[in-house]
């Protein structure tokens, strides 16, 4: 499939602040003191719009010094600062341009603070999905066992602003999805799809991207048993790849997303396939879906939905479901305890990236759909293929910061989007995220 034709309907909007897209583009900063790394530094970032990011916290003596201990002791455990004796580094290296705001920062924020340092340029890497891997892989003992009851000194409550109500929910979907869809075309492959990817071989390359696509979406495909006459209804429209494939095999598609940009290039893709007669994209929540379909697919939608509202999701996807029909279900996932704090947490990806979203456990996934009368028949891993994927879209974003910059993104809002897909990267490498396709029946297995 050729790369689809973008019009101007994906040009950048501006969002909420707090996601942080400028209004234009700035002058790339130059290189810090020690000649490592860009310097955004507190004077290139727009205090109006990113205040958090501006300017270093008044942590106060104490909680600086904490940070320094705890933090700086824990980077020289892990040999993230380098070798300590003289020696050329082996691993992944954190170079700090600003130790005073980098601690201030964390000592008052924790890890929205770390995050909000990079971005403005406090600290870099040689390797930047290596560092956030190894203090993944870490990330249970980074704080001796006696001072984690004192984690609530440095986490907030998410906003009750970002609670995923209709309104809310297009409010969420919005400030990441319709960013631009030039945007998400300057990083992904020409098939536009934002999820995981299945390759036959690793490490992975980016002109294997859209084979790979395409194999993950044939396999959901297979597992809903998509075919000639199937009455399918898509949960996640993204930007209309699934669809366009489950229409090709001859099926009926309705697909639902709250996302204005996605659903105009969606329709022009669908349009220009000539498959507008078999595909319908709605602009409508799921909670609002119609009709009964004999398969039900929904891929990495479930993170978007929020803790407070799988058990509308499920009943959403059971009751759209006709007798005999099958849900195939694509969802990150990671361990239950790490998702019952994140739940309660306001986190520097809530804040600035998924507003509003929560990655579920494999038991809470089990749980909410048993509870809908859904029972999982057929559940299978692969969180390395995403690893390699992130890592191909960070590589891909990297390089085309020129066309990035030409948007209209800023040094500041790519140093952010940066560290999203490193962090998410390095959330599969370590194991501490996976991504699962699920089989889900109604009732008893078939």
């Amino acid at each position: 499939m050729t790369r689809p034709t973008l019009t101007s309907r994906s040009l950048p909007r501006r969002p909420d602040p707090a996601v942080g897209v400028p209004p234009q583009a700035r002058p790339a900063p130059g290189p810090t003191a020690s000649g490592q790394g860009p310097a955004v530094r507190e004077t290139g970032v727009d205090a109006g719009r990113l205040p958090g990011v501006a300017r270093p916290p008044s942590a106060g003596t104490l909680r600086t010094s904490v940070s320094r201990h705890l933090v700086g002791r824990a980077l020289d455990r892990l040999s993230l600062t380098g070798n300590t004796d003289g020696g050329a580094a082996t691993g992944p290296v954190l170079t700090l341009h600003d130790a005073d705001a980098f601690h201030r920062r964390v000592g008052r924020h924790g890890l929205i603070g770390f995050g909000e340092s990079y971005m403005a340029g406090e600290w870099d890497s040689d390797d930047l999905a290596g560092v956030l891997t190894v203090l993944a892989e870490h990330v249970d003992d980074l704080v001796p066992a006696p001072l984690r009851t004192l984690r609530r000194l440095w986490v907030s409550a998410r906003p009750s602003a970002d609670r995923n109500t209709r309104a809310g929910a297009r409010d969420n979907i919005g400030r990441h999805y319709d960013l631009s869809n030039d945007l998400f075309s300057a990083f992904l492959d020409p098939t536009l799809t934002y999820s995981a990817a299945v390759f036959t071989a690793f490490p992975a390359r980016f002109d294997s991207l859209e084979r790979a696509q395409h194999r993950k979406i044939d396999r959901l495909l297979d597992l809903a048993r998509v075919g000639e006459g199937t009455r399918l209804l898509e949960i996640g429209t993204g930007w209309g790849e699934l669809a366009l494939r489950a229409a090709a095999r001859g099926a009926r598609v309705t697909t639902l997303t709250l996302s204005e940009e996605q659903a105009a290039l969606a329709r022009e893709r669908i349009a220009d396939a000539g498959l507008a007669d078999r595909v319908e994209v709605q602009l409508r929540d799921y909670r609002d879906a119609e009709g009964r379909h004999d398969a039900v697919i929904s891929v990495e939608m479930i993170e978007a939905v929020g803790a407070e509202y799988w058990p509308a999701y499920f009943t959403a996807l059971r009751r759209a479901l006709a007798p005999g029909g099958r849900i195939a279900l694509q969802s990150i996932t990671m361990g239950h305890r790490q998702m019952l704090h994140t739940a309660a947490t306001h986190t520097w990806i809530s804040k600035y990236v998924f507003p509003g979203g929560l990655i579920p456990s494999r038991r809470a996934i089990a749980e909410h759909s048993a509870a809908a009368g859904l029972t999982t028949v057929a559940d299978h891993g692969y969180g390395e293929h995403y690893a390699e994927t992130l890592r191909l879209w960070r590589e891909r974003f990297t390089g085309r910061r020129p066309a990035v910059t030409a948007l209209g993104f800023d040094p500041v809002f790519q140093r952010m989007w940066e560290f999203y897909l490193a962090y998410s990267e390095a959330g599969f490498r370590s194991r501490y995220l996976d991504v699962r396709q699920l089989l889900l029946t109604e009732g008893t297995r078939r």
